[in-house]
């Protein structure tokens, strides 16, 4: 269904979508300055599907004040992770999820995001992103979750923007102000041809 959401909102071209064997499975919807949920308000969720068609995500811009290790089980140790903890949303708000960069599919489940770029909350896989000084990863407490069919009523309900992810936003270091710039980027207007 994301992939014919792409399609349907220009995201993904036609021509595209019927060459390449594994299309992006990741947009990222912008809180419009009306949605009042507060959940989601002044918010760019990072989102992709599951097998089952459910949309699973994460906020970008909600930085946390709490320290990884209060979310981490007391044999895991988070001394290598120097970001801060992000509210992933308001599902399950204690769980540990992480957006991370691989090469190569990591053995244990995770979510396809874009290239390279994967969204998980196996344990295995965070275990081993915390014992590794090295990985490219970001820490979100809890999930943003809709069931199959429930993100498309909100679209209908004009809700949100979206605009195609993308590494460097997924990533960005400083997310103040990502909000707004979403927003100008989302109603700049389309050049015509």
């Amino acid at each position: 269904m994301l992939r014919v959401l792409l399609l349907v909102l220009g995201l993904l071209p036609a021509a595209a979508a019927a060459q390449q064997p594994a299309p992006p499975n990741s947009l990222l919807l912008i809180a419009k300055p009306t949605l009042a949920d507060p959940n989601f308000a002044r918010t760019v969720v990072l989102v992709t599907q599951a097998e089952d068609a459910s949309t699973v995500g994460v906020i970008l811009n909600r930085p946390l004040q709490e320290k990884l290790q209060a979310f981490l089980p007391q044999d895991l140790s988070g001394e290598y992770y120097k970001d801060r903890v992000f509210q992933g949303g308001p599902v399950m708000r204690r769980v540990i999820l992480s957006v991370f960069r691989s090469a190569t599919a990591p053995q244990a489940p995770a979510f396809p995001v874009l290239k390279g770029v994967y969204l998980t909350m196996h344990p295995a896989n965070i275990r081993a992103l915390l014992a590794d000084p090295a990985s490219q990863y970001r820490i979100y407490a809890g999930f943003s979750g809709w069931a199959p069919n429930q993100l498309q009523s909100e679209f209908m309900r004009d809700g949100w923007y979206v605009l195609p992810a993308d590494a460097e936003t997924v990533f960005r270091r400083n997310t103040e102000g990502m909000w707004e710039e979403m927003i100008r980027r989302a109603t700049k207007p389309k050049p015509t041809t």
